[in-house]
């Protein structure tokens, strides 16, 4: 037996569109600062003769101040490909 859409109280309804208005709102801006951040990416890399990526991963890992952890998951990485033959 199936219910029929879910119905809101007016309370709920403005809560709601509160909500999904402020969320839009921030997602534009959050696109707006991620596109700022790929430009100025760019234009440095190219700068510095780095690729973006790199640039891209060393902000990532600073923001996560995950470094001990990317590093770790790299030793484990190198292991496994010396252990195969697989390293350059």
């Amino acid at each position: 037996m199936s219910q029929g859409p879910r119905m809101f109280s007016g309370e709920q309804k403005a809560k709601l569109t509160q909500l999904i208005n402020e969320g839009m709102q921030v997602m534009h801006e959050v696109d707006t600062l991620n596109e700022g951040l790929a430009d100025t990416v760019k234009a440095i890399a190219e700068e510095l003769e780095v690729k973006p990526a790199v640039l891209k991963k060393a902000i990532r890992i600073a923001h996560k101040a995950a470094l001990g952890q990317t590093n770790a998951d790299h030793e484990e990485l190198n292991t496994i490909l010396e252990t195969v033959g697989k390293t350059l």
